[in-house]
C-alpha cells in the first residue's frame, strides 16, 4: 500500500520550486501525494525563517501536522530547519529535520527513517557548502508559467537579513542543467519561464574563470529554446543593471519588460545602515537605464519602513524617492526584528504603531502609482498569456498577464484557449487592476 505524503510550503518562490521538486521525487519513488489534511502518513513542511513571524508560522504548521495524525512522520525542511535545528531537536512534533542542500535526498532519508523509526536530522554546515543542490521539475502547479531555480545562497549580508546564514554562500546551477530543464518544460507546452534564485544577480560568480557564465549569458541561451515565448526575471539587485546588460536584453524579443529591482529604502543613511551597497542616486540611474532601452517597462520594488533609527525625515526622503521613480508596484514591509542579525541589536528600534503609520502612507502611494501605470496602457496593444477561465458579471472570461505582468481579461470564445498568447488592444478596466480589450491576434 502506498504511503500518503502531504506537503506544505512557506516562503518564497525558491521554496515553492523546491517543494515541487521534492514532490516529484517522492512520486517517482511510489509515494502518493495527498492534500495537507488529516489522513496522511507523512507531512512535509518546507519552512521559512525570513522573519520571527515566519519562524512562528513554521512551528505552527509542524504542530498542526502532528495533531492531524499523531502517528504520522512529520518532516521539517528548509530555512527554519537549517537555522534552528536545536529547537526542532527538542520539538516532539518533528521526526525528521532536513536542512538546505539536503532536499534532493528526501527519498533516501525517508527510507532510512522507516528502518529505525528514530528521530534524525540531515543538516550540514551550509556556510561551507560550495556545491549547488541539483533539483529539477518536470511540471509545475501553474499550467502556463514555470519558475526555474538557477541559483542559491547570498554573499551580501544585509544587516536585517538572516538568509545568508540559512542558505549559505552563492552557488549557481550549471547552465547545461538549466537548459535541459527548460527544454523539457517547453516540450510539455510551457511558454513562459521565470528565473529565480536567492540572489539571482549573483548567478555565475562562483564558477571557475574558464567556465564563467553570467545571468546575461543564461538569458541569451534560454532565448534560443524553441517553444519558450517569454522570459521573466525574479528579484534583481541594482548593480546588475549596466548599460551592456540593459542594451543586450532589450534586443531579445522574448524578454519581458518587467523588472523587480530591490530598493529597501530611498534614504541613503538607511541604505548604509542596511549595508545595501548603493546610493539612491545610483539606484535611480539603473531605473533610467531600463527606461532608456525598454518602452514604458514595469518597474517594481520592495521597501522596508520603520528600519532602526529611521527618523521622520529619513522616511520622508524614502517616500519622496519612491514617488519620483514611479514604480508600477511597491511591496511594503514593516521592519521585523530578526534575532541573529546585526539590525536586531541596533538602537533606535521603532514602535509597531509608527511602522504601521509609515506602511499605510507607502501603501497609498503604491495604489496611486499602480493605477497610473495601468491607465498608461489604455489604447496600447499588449501581448497576454491566457492562464485561467473565470466568470465576472455573468460573462465568461479568459484572464492572464501581459509581458509587463498586468492582469488582463478577454471574453471567452472558440478562437483561442488557455495557454495561448493573444494581442489585445486595451480599451478599459474590467475590474480594479484588471484591464480588458479587443483581441487582434492569437497564437
Amino acid at each position: 500500500m502506498k504511503k500518503k505524503v502531504a506537503l506544505h510550503n512557506l516562503g518564497c518562490k525558491v521554496n515553492a520550486y523546491e517543494v515541487e521538486a521534492m514532490q516529484q521525487l517522492l512520486e517517482s519513488a511510489g509515494y502518493e501525494i495527498v492534500p495537507f489534511e488529516p489522513g496522511a502518513d507523512i507531512y512535509l513542511i518546507n519552512t521559512c525563517t525570513v522573519t520571527n513571524i515566519a519562524d512562528r508560522k513554521s512551528r505552527q504548521m509542524l504542530h498542526k501536522a502532528k495533531k492531524m495524525n499523531p502517528n504520522a512522520v512529520v518532516i521539517a525542511t528548509g530555512c527554519y530547519a537549517q537555522t534552528d535545528e536545536g529547537k526542532l531537536d527538542q520539538d516532539e512534533s518533528v521526526d525528521l529535520i532536513i536542512g538546505n542542500n539536503q532536499k534532493k535526498d528526501i527519498v533516501k532519508i525517508l527510507e532510512e527513517y522507516e528502518q529505525h523509526h528514530r528521530k534524525q536530522k540531515s543538516v550540514i554546515r551550509i556556510s561551507g557548502e560550495k556545491k549547488y543542490e541539483e533539483l529539477a521539475i518536470s511540471r509545475t502547479a501553474e499550467h502556463v508559467r514555470a519558475y526555474i531555480k538557477v541559483q542559491d545562497g547570498c554573499n551580501q549580508f544585509c544587516t536585517y537579513c538572516i538568509i545568508p546564514y540559512a542558505r549559505g554562500r552563492v552557488r549557481s546551477r550549471r547552465i547545461s542543467q538549466v537548459l535541459e530543464e527548460v527544454r523539457n518544460l517547453a516540450q510539455k507546452g510551457y511558454k513562459e519561464v521565470v528565473l529565480t534564485g536567492i540572489h539571482l544577480s549573483s548567478y555565475g560568480v562562483d564558477f571557475p574563470e574558464e567556465e564563467r557564465q553570467t545571468l546575461l549569458s543564461l538569458i541569451q541561451a534560454i532565448h534560443e529554446i524553441k517553444g519558450i515565448e517569454r522570459i521573466r526575471l525574479g528579484s534583481l539587485e541594482p548593480g546588475i543593471i549596466t548599460e551592456e546588460f540593459a542594451e543586450k536584453i532589450s534586443r531579445l524579443p522574448k524578454m519581458c519588460p518587467h523588472f523587480h529591482l530591490s530598493l529597501q529604502s530611498g534614504c541613503d543613511k538607511t541604505l548604509k545602515n542596511m549595508n545595501r551597497r548603493y546610493t539612491s542616486d545610483e539606484y535611480a540611474e539603473k531605473c533610467a537605464l531600463l527606461r532608456k532601452y525598454f518602452h514604458n517597462p514595469a518597474l517594481t520594488t520592495d521597501v522596508i519602513v520603520g528600519f532602526p533609527m529611521e527618523t521622520e525625515e529619513d522616511f520622508r526622503e524614502s517616500y519622496n524617492f519612491v514617488d519620483n521613480i514611479h514604480f508600477y508596484e511597491t511591496h511594503i514591509f514593516k521592519y521585523s526584528r530578526r534575532h541573529g542579525t546585526k539590525a536586531a541589536t541596533m538602537g533606535g528600534q521603532l514602535t509597531e504603531a509608527k511602522k504601521a503609520e509609515r506602511s499605510d502612507k507607502m501603501l497609498e502611494l503604491n495604489e496611486k502609482h499602480a493605477k497610473e501605470y495601468e491607465q498608461s496602457m489604455l489604447g496600447q496593444v499588449l501581448k497576454v498569456l491566457l492562464e485561467e477561465e473565470t466568470e465576472i458579471n455573468g460573462q465568461k472570461w479568459y484572464v492572464g498577464h501581459s509581458m509587463e505582468y498586468i492582469k488582463t481579461a478577454v471574453k471567452k470564445n472558440n478562437e483561442y484557449k488557455i495557454n495561448d498568447i493573444v494581442q489585445v488592444k486595451v480599451c478599459d478596466f474590467l475590474e480594479e487592476h484588471m484591464l480588458t480589450g479587443q483581441v487582434l491576434k492569437a497564437w
